[in-house]
C-alpha cells in the first residue's frame, strides 16, 4: 500500500516488478491516496503528503505482532519478513516460542519457568556476530 495511486501501481507492475518477480506481485497493491492508512499506523509523512516505507505483520485478531519502518533510502529484506511470518504462524499453531533467527524446522522453545536461564541448553546458535 502507498499513497500511489492505482494507475501509478498498475505501471509500476507493468515496467518493474513484472521483471524482478516472474509475472509480478501476485496481490494487489492498495492505494492510500489521502494518507488515511499511513496516519492510523503512524507512517504518514504529513509535509511530504506520502507514507513512509514501513510493513506490518497483523495477526488473525487484528493484533499488529511486527512492526518495521525504513526510510525510503534503506532497503527492506523480503526473505526475513517471511521468516517472521512463519514464525508467527508456528507460534500460533503451537504456543512454542521460536528463537532469533528461526527457520521452519529448526529448535524451538517451549517456554516454562524451567526455561529461564536454560535457552543456551536447548538453543545452541552458531555465533554469527
Amino acid at each position: 500500500m502507498s499513497t500511489d495511486s492505482r494507475f501509478v501501481h498498475k505501471i509500476w507492475q507493468e515496467t518493474e516488478l513484472s521483471k524482478m518477480v516472474k509475472g509480478g506481485v501476485p496481490f494487489p497493491m492498495l492505494s492510500d491516496a489521502g494518507g488515511f492508512i499511513g496516519r492510523v499506523y503512524g507512517v504518514y509523512d504529513e509535509e511530504a503528503g506520502v507514507d513512509i516505507r514501513g510493513r506490518f505483520i497483523i495477526d488473525p485478531d487484528g493484533i499488529i505482532q511486527a512492526m518495521e519502518i525504513l526510510t525510503p533510502p534503506v532497503g527492506r529484506n523480503i526473505a526475513e519478513f517471511i521468516r517472521q511470518v512463519k514464525a508467527f504462524q508456528h507460534v500460533r499453531a503451537t504456543g512454542e516460542a521460536t528463537p532469533s533467527g528461526w527457520q521452519p524446522g529448526r529448535v524451538t522453545l517451549t517456554p516454562s519457568p524451567e526455561l529461564v536461564g536454560n535457552v543456551w541448553k536447548v538453543w545452541k546458535p552458531r555465533m554469527a556476530f
